[in-house]
């Protein structure tokens, strides 16, 4: 009977895992129209997500058109520090960028259709873009057949690195609630001590007053 007990449990604790990793896991997959627009004056369009430091994150781009279509699609991969990250120039059909994460920060995948020609208008590039991160990002099966793992082997592994991502993450969110925190309470002092400070230096000039006041009326024998 113990056996079976363990199985179940083990089964359960399986099934919890995967439903947490699903519903942690967001999607990332979008499907955008990007219009032509004339060179110097193009609008990107950008899509911002989050990754965490030395996190893999592989950008897949898949678009329309052809080479020579009046359009040229450019895209970039710039993070809010400033690193970058890739610029692919003229995206025709499927494009893969790899990178690794320097920084905690968000990062844009932006996209810039230029008009050739100038009768070249009323053109757009059908974009579909998906952006795995971390555990998604990697190739299971090459990982699968290099260390030789089962199936549920190799599922349970995929699950683990997911695991281990969440609570990294939700570690990296605690740390920046304290930093905030702490900040909140640094700020709080110093307005306190400057609301102290300029309390006190209303009282000393009103006494101050007062005294010159008195003095004054003093030696014009007002008083």
């Amino acid at each position: 009977m113990r056996p079976r007990i363990s199985l179940r449990l083990s089964s359960s604790i399986l099934i919890g895992l995967l439903l947490l990793v699903i519903v942690a896991t967001p999607t990332r997959a979008l499907k955008m129209i990007v219009n032509a627009q004339p060179a110097g004056s193009v609008t990107p369009r950008c899509i911002r997500n989050f990754v965490s430091k030395d996190s893999l994150v592989v950008v897949n781009v898949k678009t329309n058109g052809r080479k020579g279509d009046g359009q040229v699609l450019n895209m970039s991969i710039i993070d809010s520090v400033g690193n970058e990250y890739g610029r692919p120039k003229d995206i025709v059909g499927e494009s893969r960028t790899a990178f690794t994460a320097h920084n905690n920060a968000a990062f844009d995948v932006c996209f810039e259709n230029i008009q050739q020609g100038s009768h070249s208008y009323g053109l757009n590039r059908e974009v579909d873009l998906d952006i795995d991160i971390g555990a998604d990002a990697r190739d299971w099966n090459a990982v699968g057949q290099t260390e030789k793992l089962k199936p549920m082997e190799l599922e349970l592994r995929r699950i683990e690195e997911s695991v281990d991502e969440i609570v990294a993450q939700m570690d990296y969110l605690t740390q920046r609630e304290q930093k905030l925190r702490d900040t909140n309470e640094s700020t709080n002092d110093r307005v306190k001590f400057f609301a102290l400070g300029t309390l006190f230096a209303l009282l000393g000039l009103g006494l101050w007053q007062v005294a010159y006041l008195r003095q004054y009326f003093k030696s014009k024998h007002l008083i």
